[in-house]
């Protein structure tokens, strides 16, 4: 069983940073991309950065020369680094992850899903 778990949402004024940290746990063979969504209510839940295992990354435009995404990967980590925070960053953000583990004596790969954190901007 893999378990992603996301920390360092809360309440912050415009123009504000925050850093958005996920950490994935269980029996983890290897973890190929890791990315942040986020999603609001009524609406669909939208890519915000991804980085792949060699480190190379995508920012969605909406965010970009704001927000920095890194990984650990000794640590089995996302971050997101958030600056100049704008209301409509407002969100839930969930943090993901392409992971492989070992069922069976077979390697089985699927996504991972954490369970998001709050991310609240006020004007």
């Amino acid at each position: 069983q893999v378990q992603l778990v996301e920390t360092g949402g809360r309440l912050v004024q415009a123009g504000e940073s925050l850093r958005l940290s996920c950490d994935a746990s269980g029996n983890i063979a290897s973890i190929s991309a890791m990315g942040w969504y986020r999603q609001t209510p009524g609406k669909q839940r939208d890519s915000v950065a991804i980085i792949v295992e060699g480190g190379n990354t995508y920012i969605d435009d909406s965010v970009k020369g704001r927000f920095t995404i890194s990984r650990d990967n000794s640590k089995n980590a996302v971050y997101l680094q958030m600056n100049s925070l704008k209301p409509e960053d407002t969100a839930v953000y969930y943090c993901n992850a392409d992971v492989s583990i070992f069922r069976d004596s077979r390697k089985v790969s699927f996504t991972a899903w954490g369970q998001g954190t709050q991310v609240t901007v006020s004007a």
